[in-house]
């Protein structure tokens, strides 16, 4: 299975956070899967990172590329499908760097790995 991962189910699986979910822990671990994430997940973390909003290990990208690479997990570019997706999202939720992950994974098809109900709302499928 290809899936995409939200930024929180990234940072908690990174963490070995237990509020992620066991069903979700098996599905990122399992080499049978295709781990995908949006640049934009990398750019909300950035932003949160530079605002103190979000704590990490320093040097940020270096660190955040090695776990990355470490556990297999696919970058996917934001394309300007992405962003004109978002336009035609009802406001379900206001979140702009979800509304672009939600709008990326209706145009990719791909589920979305994420604990936020709120994407429930929309045309894809919510794993967790």
């Amino acid at each position: 299975m290809k899936f995409l991962l939200d930024t929180h189910a990234l940072l908690w699986f990174l963490r070995g956070d237990e509020r992620l979910s066991l069903r979700a822990r098996e599905i990122i671990e399992s080499m049978d899967n295709t781990r995908v994430l949006s640049d934009a997940s990398i750019w909300e973390m950035s932003i949160k990172q530079s605002l103190g909003k979000l704590k990490l290990a320093e040097p940020f990208e270096s660190r955040l590329t090695q776990a990355l690479h470490r556990n297999a997990i696919e970058s996917l570019p934001i394309e300007r499908s992405h962003l004109f997706g978002v336009s035609q999202l009802p406001f379900h939720h206001r979140d702009p760097f979800d509304r672009l992950i939600i709008a990326t994974a209706m145009i990719e098809n791909l589920p979305i790995l994420t604990d936020d109900q709120r994407f429930a709302a929309y045309a894809v499928e919510v794993i967790w």
